[in-house]
């Protein structure tokens, strides 16, 4: 992942609601969710929550796919992987071990 690509996903991630909704859908998988449904869930207002979802999307973080009036998100776990790299990459002097993490344990945790 670029510099610039990881900051953007993190600045997305610095909201409330966006992390909120970004860890939901982690939980339901390829499949994601409705728009309407997220905002349901998390208790937001569906126009707020869509513009949330955008930002995500626009970040690279969520796929969105239309099905007729609504708009299902899921996460981009090739994306989250990525930031998840990046940000492991120099991790204890590139050795990982130290601070008790493996990059691989990390791919590994974050894949369904």
């Amino acid at each position: 992942m670029q510099e610039q690509a990881a900051i953007s996903a993190l600045g997305a991630l610095a909201q409330e609601d966006r992390l909120a909704a970004f860890r939901l859908l982690v939980t339901h998988g390829p499949l994601g969710l409705p728009s309407g449904t997220i905002a349901e869930k998390l208790d937001v207002k569906p126009t707020r929550m869509s513009f949330h979802l955008t930002t995500l999307e626009r970040a690279g973080l969520l796929n969105a796919q239309r099905e007729g009036r609504h708009i299902r998100y899921a996460v981009d776990y090739e994306q989250m992987k990525s930031l998840l790299s990046f940000l492991m990459e120099d991790c204890c002097g590139n050795n990982p071990e130290i601070c008790g993490l493996s990059h691989s344990n990390i791919l590994k945790s974050s894949s369904l």
